[in-house]
């Protein structure tokens, strides 16, 4: 029988899988369709967005900061283009200034030749601009040798895909030029500003300024180069020259996008483009002088230059603008970023005004952005001589009309630079305090079951547990910015009633005195009980049960000795009363740490 049943039960198992099987196979068997149903699903079949609204949030701000980002790159782009700017004007205003004051001093001083060299009248910085006033003039007189119209000539005669690559190799030689030739001027400047007592481990300030004179001409003639062949593009007819000259500034967006970017390689491309972008400019000038020149200053020449020129410029501005906002967007980079990159600039800019400076201004300026003025300057020396004819005194009067407008120029910059500083370096201290403060927000604030344990057993021991919320979890937050001050309060509170405490014992520890010396005869059992209670009401409750005790053992004593003084035992019982009043005083300030 039993084996019977078995079997059943297992034929009944079977049948349960087998119906089990064929419902699966129902389900999952796909069902047909019609083609007018299935146009039908098509046309309102529906989805919600706002299943995955993380996503489609994160791609909105990349079009916000796409669309964010040239606004905030020009801010940039502007503060640093003025900068260098300000460097660059440093050369032909200040610096002849601070050439003339140091020789001044050198002629002051008559027996300087014969100080001991260990003693220096100059000043480490005057020694630097004695040496820029060098450079300048020695390159100056080289560079004024070179024909510029043979150099044309040569330039022009070259077919349109030689002088393509030949601007390429201009370009690529310049960055090199300008990274490495900061280096060989501030060797120069620490080689002869270096103390001597130090053990010599350089070849000596002649060479480094021999070195220095070369590279600047070198340098020079580079970009000289680079402004004969963007003149041979404007003046070319068919402008094919200076299509792929254009064409060539998006070159750029590829060798930058399709790599990995973080923050300080970015600035290191912001900088660059603010060297570029005044570099553009100054050559569109010299393009543009030596244009003017060719045709006499004609007026009407300026509307045939104008529009090649703007082309030219139009076309950076829209690279880089291109260029940042595809770097900002594969990168996952804000576009508040320019924000602190101005922040770092002014942030130098103050620095090198203070007494602690270490280097010139313009110098600083070379080492963040690569751009060296000192070949600019040779440059623009070279073409404006050779473009304008100054003689007389009206051509002197002329220059010293132009000196003072370019040092106007250079201080209303520099105070508009220099305010510019100070707000964002204010704004950057209040961004700070901001973020300090949302540190301390109740919001900020995350809790673990330990600390809230913690939490709730100083409050079901401290006084102030009456006061404590019911529900310690939800108002935790509400509760750990003011644990502190209210401890503060209780234990304040606990020292002040215990002051009082021990004052008003005292007084009734002396009325109580008084009245046993009086009576101290007649002083029964009752009366002792009598006179004690006043003081129990100001003791503790465990503290009555030990007072009881003594006040027995008093009686008994009392009892057992008639002959006994009534002024012993009035004194006793005061002195008992005293020992408990201290050991109470004991217990509250011990009940006062324990709480805090």
């Amino acid at each position: 029988m039993d084996n019977a049943e078995k079997n059943s039960e297992r034929l009944e198992g079977a049948g349960d899988v087998n119906d089990a099987s064929t419902e699966e196979e129902v389900e999952t068997k796909p069902q047909r369709l019609s083609v007018m149903s299935f146009i039908t699903t098509e046309l309102t079949r529906g989805y919600l967005l706002e299943r995955d609204k993380a996503k489609f949030s994160e791609r909105r701000q990349r079009v916000y900061t796409f669309m964010k980002t040239p606004r905030e790159l020009e801010k940039f782009l502007v503060y640093g283009f003025f900068q260098c700017l300000d460097a660059f004007l440093f050369y032909f205003t200040f610096l002849p200034v601070r050439i003339v004051l140091a020789f001044l001093k050198i002629l002051t001083h008559p027996c300087g030749v014969f100080i001991p060299s260990r003693y220096e009248f100059l000043e480490p910085a005057q020694i630097c601009d004695i040496l820029k006033g060098v450079i300048l003039v020695f390159c100056f007189l080289i560079v004024n040798y070179i024909d510029t119209s043979m150099m044309y000539h040569l330039v022009r005669g070259q077919a349109v895909i030689k002088l393509y690559v030949f601007y390429n190799m201009l370009d690529m030689a310049d960055k090199l030029f300008s990274s490495f030739g900061q280096d060989i001027l501030d060797s120069l400047f620490w080689t002869a500003t270096e103390p001597k007592d130090r053990k010599r481990e350089h070849i000596g300030v002649l060479p480094h300024l021999v070195i220095a004179i070369v590279y600047v001409v070198i340098h020079t003639m580079l970009i000289l180069f680079q402004a004969t062949v963007l003149l041979v593009a404007f003046n070319s007819h068919n402008k094919a020259l200076l299509t792929v000259m254009m064409s060539n500034n998006f070159v750029e967006i590829k060798g930058s996008l399709f790599k990995k970017i973080d923050k300080g390689f970015l600035y290191h491309i912001s900088c660059s483009d603010v060297k570029e972008r005044f570099l553009y400019i100054v050559l569109l000038a010299i393009v543009f002088i030596r244009n003017m020149t060719e045709f006499s200053w004609d007026p009407q020449h300026v509307w045939v230059i104008l529009p090649d020129a703007m082309l030219v410029f139009v076309a950076e501005i829209m690279v880089d603008w291109v260029k940042h906002a595809f770097i900002l967007k594969f990168n996952e980079i804000s576009a508040d970023v320019y924000h602190s990159f101005s922040i770092s600039l002014a942030e130098d800019m103050v620095a090198n005004r203070e007494s602690r400076a270490f280097i010139d201004y313009s110098d600083l300026v070379s080492r963040r952005m690569g751009f060296t003025p000192i070949p600019l300057a040779v440059l623009l020396l070279r073409i404006c001589t050779k473009s304008f004819k100054v003689s007389g005194y009206t051509g002197a009067g002329i220059l010293i009309l132009l000196y003072l407008c370019l040092m106007t120029f250079k201080v209303f910059n520099s105070i508009v630079l220099l305010g510019k500083a100070y707000t964002l370096i204010d704004e950057k201290k209040e961004m700070e305090k901001e973020a300090n403060y949302k540190k301390f927000d109740k919001q900020d604030y995350i809790i673990d079951q330990n600390s809230l344990d913690k939490f709730e057993q100083v409050f079901q021991k401290s006084p102030i547990r009456g006061r404590a919320p019911q529900d310690a979890e939800s108002n935790l937050s509400q509760s750990i910015p003011n644990i502190h001050k209210k401890c503060a309060e209780t234990e304040l509170r606990k020292t002040e009633s215990v002051m009082e405490l021990s004052v008003s014992r005292q007084k009734k520890l002396e009325i109580h005195s008084d009245i046993l010396e009086e009576k101290h005869e007649s002083c029964s059992d009752n009366d002792l009980f009598k006179m004690s209670t006043p003081k129990e009401q100001y003791l503790e409750p465990g503290v009555e049960e030990v007072l009881g005790h003594i006040k027995t053992q008093s009686v008994t004593k009392r009892t057992s000795a008639q002959s006994t003084d009534g002024n012993e035992a009035g004194h006793s019982s005061e002195d008992c009363i005293s020992s408990i009043t201290s050991t109470t005083i004991r217990r509250r300030l011990t009940s006062t740490e324990s709480t805090v």
